[in-house]
Parts: structure tokens; C-alpha cells; sequence
């Protein structure tokens, strides 16, 4: 079971698009996403009903995480849960973040098994890779207490593939580091700044990783190695975005 996803939109269209790019960062992903976009007769709007039957649709007993685009949008998703049950309206979540940034790395994070709450967290954190590439925000890894981070495995890899760690790399890697139970960071040492979680696809792709640039692998926990290991590994595929491996990274 995992958490399941609401698009709220004014446009069926949008919203179909939204879950199209979603999809694309999980190939075979188990998440369940469902739109309640426009009016009946297609036509641009939203309607409580069909938002509450969508989230009806969306819960296998996790919850379910609302996104929502205009104003109204957020008007009918409150309205909707007012035509609940008791049970269902407590295990629903209506999200600040933005529509399709927020939807992306919402659905990685749960199709990585997150709870409610972290995937809102994530949905409402999904514009922290923009903000930081326009220069509006502190920059990566800012809210987090990296410096006391400990590793007891860590490694370096290069990225070698032209379009750097883009939102379907980073889902990849965000994935691969949710199967594990460690404590995995991610610093871009050609750019400087802190570590990030590497369980955060929001976080992962505010580091600005460009082709030429150098991140550092620290990890802590159970599965530390395991963690280090599996990621140099993929990046010898550019996390599914190079035809043919490269050369081992560095361990």
C-alpha cells in the first residue's frame, strides 16, 4: 500500500499532464493518482463532489495527499472533505505545494513506501531545486543539520551524462536510496554547500547537478555500504540516463 495522489485542477488537460510527467519518474511505480479536473461537461472549473470521489478512489487505507492549482481549486478540495466519513477525512492531507513540481516528487516519495506527512512535506518543499537555481533561496541543504551527519561509508562519482541530475536521474536515485535503511546525504563538491537527504527528490535536484560536476556519497545506518555502493553503481549508467556504463567512481 502506498499513499495515494489527488490533482485538483480547473483544467482536465493540466491536470492529465501532470500525471503524465508524474508517471514518468516511476517506471512501473505502484502509485495510484487520480485527477478530478474540470467540470462534466469539460469545460474549465472544479466540482467537491468529483474531488471527493476521486480521493475515495485514491485511498487504499494510507491517506491521501490533495494537490491543488487555483484558488477555487483549494475551495472545492475543503468542501470536499466535508462529503467524507469521519475515518477517510482524517487520513486526508490538502497540500500548499505546487501543482506539478509537487506532484513529482510526491509520487516518488511514495511510491518509496513515505508516510501522509512526509509526502505532503515533500509536495510543499518541491519548489526548493527552482528556488535555488534562480538564486531566491539559501541554497541547497540550508535547513538541514548536515555538519553533525556521521558517515561510516562514503564515495564519489562524477556526472558524466549531458543533462546532468535531471527529474528522472534524481527520482532513480531517490528510489534506489528508499529501498535501504540508511541515512544517505548528497553534496555537490563543484559547487560547494551542505549535504542533502538523498530521500528528498526536491532536495536532490536543488544540488544543481550539471554534466562535469563531482557529488560526494556519505551514509549512516544498517545498510550504509550497501547504500554507497548501489549508488556508484548507477551512476555508471547515469541513473538509466546513459546508454552505455562508464568507468567505476570512486569508493
Amino acid at each position: 500500500m502506498t499513499v495515494g495522489l489527488v490533482v485538483v485542477s480547473h483544467s482536465r488537460a493540466l491536470a492529465r499532464a501532470a500525471i503524465e510527467l508524474a508517471a514518468q519518474m516511476l517506471p512501473g511505480g505502484p502509485v495510484g493518482i487520480e485527477e478530478a479536473a474540470g467540470l462534466e461537461d469539460g469545460s474549465l472549473g472544479t466540482d467537491a463532489v468529483r474531488v471527493a470521489a476521486a480521493v475515495t478512489r485514491a485511498d487504499d487505507g494510507r491517506g491521501v495527499v490533495v494537490l491543488a492549482d487555483l484558488g477555487s481549486a483549494v475551495l472545492s478540495s475543503e468542501l470536499a472533505l466535508d462529503l467524507l466519513d469521519n475515518a477517510l477525512r482524517e487520513r486526508v492531507t490538502l497540500s500548499p505545494g505546487p501543482l506539478v513540481e509537487g506532484l513529482c516528487v510526491a509520487a516518488v516519495a511514495a511510491a518509496g513506501g513515505a508516510g501522509r506527512e512526509e509526502v505532503a512535506r515533500e509536495a510543499t518543499t518541491a519548489l526548493a531545486a527552482k528556488q535555488a537555481h534562480v538564486g531566491t533561496a539559501g541554497g541547497p541543504g540550508t535547513t538541514d543539520a548536515a555538519g553533525e551527519h556521521l558517515p561510516a561509508a562514503s564515495g564519489r562519482f562524477e556526472i558524466t551524462w549531458p543533462l546532468g541530475l535531471h527529474a528522472r536521474p534524481a527520482a532513480a536515485l531517490v528510489r534506489a536510496v528508499r529501498e535501504l535503511e540508511a541515512d544517505v546525504r548528497l553534496r555537490n563538491l563543484t559547487l560547494g554547500g551542505e549535504p542533502v537527504p538523498a530521500g528528498s527528490l526536491a532536495k536532490v535536484m536543488a544540488l544543481g547537478a550539471a554534466q562535469g560536476h563531482v557529488l560526494e556519497v556519505t551514509a549512516s545506518g544498517r545498510q550504509a555500504g550497501a547504500a554507497v555502493g548501489r549508488l556508484l553503481d548507477l551512476a555508471l549508467t547515469g541513473f538509466g540516463d546513459l546508454d552505455e556504463p562508464g568507468e567505476r567512481p570512486e569508493r
